[in-house]
């Protein structure tokens, strides 16, 4: 048996309540991370794996040990990790790899880049990442990427397309396997149409979205960030500078409709999206299941990352800057392709497989088989899993109460910590005080010294013998 390791924030066979994934944060700040993580626990869960662990998300500094004896692989999914602010956990992670003796694969990882990337592409961070994939590349045979301007990046350092990397799009495009299935479009004004969207998109998208709310009034919203979560769970409004027309509090219209849901698992997001006509928004993963589910959807996306899986799966989008006060979604929807990633599918997922085997992991599609029901999905039918997380505008006062005071915990020893961490950097500052009070006296008596020292030099140099003389002939003078 096989017991792998994975950089993940939860399991899909976790199966945490809502209160337990905000205080933890299982969802690595936005919940597309599950139908990624979903995927690839989907893929090499065999029934010769005894146990995929996820590290919560936790340091694995000072583990390198205890991880060689207990596992024969390391998966590192990753997004666009390839950024400024993800570069000290990058840098861990080099460190950590340099001291494992087991594989270390990289199921996926993006630069994040403005929308339009250029040829050219510098970052203060090139010497992170040279260092990051060489260490990665001594423990496994190559290296996936989401997409053409990362491997364009890749190479701009000097890595080897096909060689040291691959383009491999996102593992989340191949929870099916082979199979991508999309329902025509034929929508009316009673379709059910999931919206999901990014505070960061420009307000044309947000006014479009609001137009869209009007057209179809069987909507939903499914908002994705930990804020968000925390908003519905709790009432606690999304804090951000470029909030706008996005919906960032309890009272905004579309949560007080009732209109908004937050999934804690992928079956049950993928459950209700099987069910939705059309899936429109910014957010790549949300549009993602929604595919995976056999939804249309429209993506709109707003940087490189974004775009250069968009290009790869054949997604159908549009892109913000095309979006107007005349756009209309019926006709949008209409002149969009939703069958182009289903014949583009099993090429990019034979690819994903020949990936997976250069870099010797097992997985459930091995020599073509197709299974009916993956091991998983097994596993899965035993557990009564969480449903999305209902609007706290909906609670009695007494479930709020304890909602309220369940998240608060955390948040109190958090204050705690923070203040007996106070406490002992006082005690340090005071200390410093005294031995720089300490050091100065010393200082001064070393200084009180040297001036002496100086005083005698100069009396007992050629200056000295001048001083004498001159005394001793002042005094022949005088007589």
């Amino acid at each position: 048996m096989k017991n792998i390791l994975i950089r993940a924030g939860i399991s899909p066979l976790d199966n945490f309540d809502a209160c337990y994934m905000l205080n933890h944060n299982s969802i690595g700040d936005n919940v597309g991370n599950l139908i990624y993580a979903y995927s690839i626990y989907k893929t090499l869960m065999t029934d010769s794996v005894d146990n995929i662990t996820p590290n919560y998300y936790k340091s694995l500094q000072g583990k390198a040990e205890e991880i060689n004896e207990k596992y024969d692989a390391f998966i590192i999914p990753l997004a666009d990790a390839f950024r400024a602010d993800f570069m000290p956990e990058m840098r861990n992670m080099t460190a950590l790899i340099k001291q494992l003796k087991i594989p270390c694969v990289i199921v996926g990882v993006g630069l994040r880049a403005p929308f339009e990337p250029g040829q050219t592409m510098s970052y203060p961070f090139d010497e992170d990442i040279k260092e990051f994939i060489k260490a990665v590349l001594e423990k496994s045979s190559i290296v996936g990427v989401r997409g053409e301007y990362t491997s364009a990046y890749l190479k701009g350092l000097g890595f080897r397309e096909e060689i040291d990397h691959t383009v491999i799009g996102c593992p989340s495009m191949y929870t099916n396997g082979p199979n991508l299935n999309i329902r025509d479009v034929n929508l009316t004004r009673d379709s059910i149409i999931s919206m999901n969207s990014n505070v960061l998109s420009p307000n044309n998208v947000h006014e479009f979205t609001k137009k869209c709310e009007a057209q179809f009034p069987n909507h939903y919203f499914l908002p994705q960030r930990l804020q968000e979560m925390r908003l519905l769970y709790t009432g606690m409004p999304y804090y951000h500078k470029q909030g706008g027309l996005y919906p960032t509090k309890i009272t905004d219209e579309i949560y007080e409709l009732d209109r908004v849901k937050f999934f804690l698992n992928v079956p049950s997001w993928m459950d209700f999206l099987s069910t939705v006509d059309l899936s429109i928004g910014g957010r790549l993963h949300g549009n993602i299941v929604a595919t995976v589910s056999g939804c249309p959807s429209i993506l709109i996306p707003h940087d490189a990352r974004m775009r250069e899986l968009t290009e790869y799966h054949h997604l159908a989008h549009v892109f913000a800057k095309d979006i107007n006060e005349t756009t209309d979604l019926l006709e949008l929807a209409s002149k969009l392709d939703f069958q182009e990633a289903p014949r583009n599918h099993k090429k990019n997922f034979d690819h994903y497989i020949d990936f997976l085997d250069k870099n010797g992991l097992d997985h459930i599609y091995k020599n073509g088989n197709i299974p009916d029901e993956a091991p998983l999905e097994r596993r899965l039918k035993e557990i009564q899993l969480q449903p999305p997380i209902s609007s706290v505008r909906n609670c009695s006062f007494d479930e709020m109460a304890e909602r309220l005071y369940e998240v608060s915990i955390p948040i109190d020893k958090k204050i705690d910590r923070i203040k007996s961490e106070n406490v002992k950097l006082k005690a340090k500052i005071k200390n410093l005080e005294r031995e720089n009070t300490s050091l100065n006296s010393e200082n001064t008596k070393i200084e009180k010294e040297k001036n002496k020292a100086e005083e005698k030099l100069q009396n007992s140099g050629f200056t000295g013998i001048i001083k004498r003389v001159a005394k001793k002939t002042k005094k022949i003078l005088n007589v």
